[in-house]
């Protein structure tokens, strides 16, 4: 089939523009081949892990330390920041996964990170916090964007505009959405860890920071156990609820 879904189609069976772009994009997902779906994935994971970390690297720069700028980490050119595992095995490996499971399963990846230097910001506990948000507000703020590119894709209403549009801003949402979840999970060394750190009084705090070296095996088990899909459960569901609705499906 096409790229796009057949949007005329869908609102000559009695539904509103809309409805018939949920209707279809609903319809009309799983039956797209693994090369569509990347062409449809590629840029909203590409800008979701890079804009990431260029929020981690540009608060620190405002926070006093300019060491990703130095090291060229403040371009928002995908290649200064993809990671071959994360940024193209990982989602891509999920992307191939999710053709064979109902419903399509579930996409995130990463990008390296950011060079911080902690000891150089100006305040460190108040800043670290600040660093660390910053890289979930990118992902809800792009999700945002996503979510006025779906209203654009309505407006327009071109099938073969509207039809890859949609699909990229809902993919956009959902990526984006995904990785704010995961990160502000309080584990270290994810940014949630990180913020919850700073909030610590210094002696808890230490004692804290001392998972660090285990938070990915942890991360691990809870894939495995499936307990991270109950931990992003609801607060994945209101935010995706929360960005269709303000793109209008």
């Amino acid at each position: 089939m096409a790229l796009g879904f057949d949007l005329a189609a869908a609102a000559a069976g009695g539904r509103p523009p809309n409805t018939a772009l949920r209707f279809g994009y609903n319809a009309a997902m799983e039956e797209l081949n693994l090369i569509q779906k990347i062409a449809i994935w590629a840029l909203p994971v590409l800008f979701a892990v890079t804009l990431h970390e260029v929020a981690h690297g540009w608060v620190a720069k405002l926070c006093g330390d300019d060491t990703a700028r130095r090291m060229g980490r403040l371009s928002l050119n995908p290649l200064h920041h993809v990671d071959p595992v994360g940024t193209l095995l990982v989602p891509g490996f999920l992307l191939l996964l999710g053709s064979f499971l109902p419903g399509g399963g579930f996409i995130f990846g990463w990008a390296k990170p950011v060079p911080v230097s902690w000891n150089r910001l100006r305040n460190t506990r108040r800043d670290v916090a600040l660093v660390a948000v910053a890289g979930p507000v990118a992902n809800l703020l792009m999700a945002l964007l996503w979510a006025m590119a779906i209203r654009l894709a309505v407006w327009i209403h071109v099938d073969f505009i509207t039809g890859p549009l949609a699909y990229m801003g809902v993919a956009g949402i959902a990526i984006n959405v995904v990785l704010a979840a995961l990160n502000l999970l309080p584990l270290p060394p994810l940014d949630g860890g990180r913020i919850m750190t700073s909030l610590l009084p210094p002696r808890l705090a230490y004692k804290y920071a001392q998972i660090e070296p285990y938070g990915f095996y942890i991360l691990l088990a809870l894939v495995a156990t499936n307990l991270l899909s109950y931990l992003l459960a609801v607060p994945v569901t209101l935010l995706q609820g929360l960005f269709i609705a303000i793109a209008g499906v």
